[in-house]
């Protein structure tokens, strides 16, 4: 039994089955676990401290996770990265020890991860000694695709392990392919890509406003990377830093 307590966000929001998935295994492993996640979609926020509400003020609501009645969970009318700033300092309870995040649809790979709502809550978490894991499952462009939340719930375990091996404030970003368990190849360190799988694009319209849409990346990804590797069907972790100081990290064996 593991005597810590976990917060597990996302910026999907809270009704997210992906955060469902990562509730469900933090608590199979043995985790004290609290939900605060954002009332509404917040994706691509990185790590900004924005509230819905004005004077400062943060809404906050009790809910109920499906199958998941004795965990507490709580919407918040915020981005990933104020919730937990402020779970840091006991808005939610007990200060957690861990920092959960995701399971995000979509993979977060690339230098784009600074951009990412999933990895800016890992990164606030780090800032304040927390150790954080970011988890995200690269189901594409493709809004009709089966999300395989099991095989992420698989590599988390493994990730959980190498996580709490680690110094406090140490970030890991966790990307899992989109496959069967029985598909997936070994999980392995890898490198940031230059560029992630998915890219943004700016197209100004005719009123003078501008609308940006994503596209698949048609380049190669450099050998090695977690875009490269991802691709080739193995879950990918990549230490990250929100500060200029080295984490001693336990991933020798990957």
């Amino acid at each position: 039994m593991i005597d810590l307590c976990a917060l597990v966000t996302n910026d999907d929001g809270i009704e997210s089955p992906g955060l469902t998935a990562l509730v469900g295994c933090a608590v199979d492993c043995g985790f004290q676990a609290i939900v605060a996640a954002p009332a509404r979609e917040s994706s691509g926020t990185s790590a900004g401290l924005t509230a819905a509400e004005d004077h400062r003020q943060i809404a906050s609501e009790r809910r109920t996770l499906p199958g998941l009645a004795d965990v507490p969970a709580y919407a918040v009318a915020a981005h990933p990265g104020l919730i937990v700033h402020t779970a840091a300092r006991g808005a939610f309870g007990q200060v957690p020890d861990v920092l959960l995040s995701g399971i995000n649809r979509g993979a977060n790979v690339g230098r784009a991860v600074l951009h990412s709502g999933t990895v800016g809550a890992a990164l606030t978490a780090s800032v304040n000694g927390i150790r954080a894991l970011a988890v995200s499952l690269d189901v594409g462009l493709d809004r009709d695709a089966r999300p395989r939340w099991g095989s992420a719930t698989e590599a988390i375990r493994r990730a959980l392990d190498l996580l709490l091996a680690a110094e406090p404030g140490a970030v890991l970003n966790l990307n899992v392919p989109n496959l069967a368990p029985e598909r997936l190849r070994p999980l392995r360190r890898a490198s940031l890509a230059s560029f992630g799988t998915v890219q943004s694009r700016v197209k100004r319209l005719d009123d003078g406003s501008m609308k940006i849409y994503s596209m698949s990346s048609d380049d190669e990804p450099e050998p090695g990377t977690d875009a490269a590797l991802l691709a080739a069907g193995h879950p990918t972790i990549t230490p990250l830093r929100s500060v200029d100081e080295d984490h001693e990290l336990v991933l020798a064996d990957l």
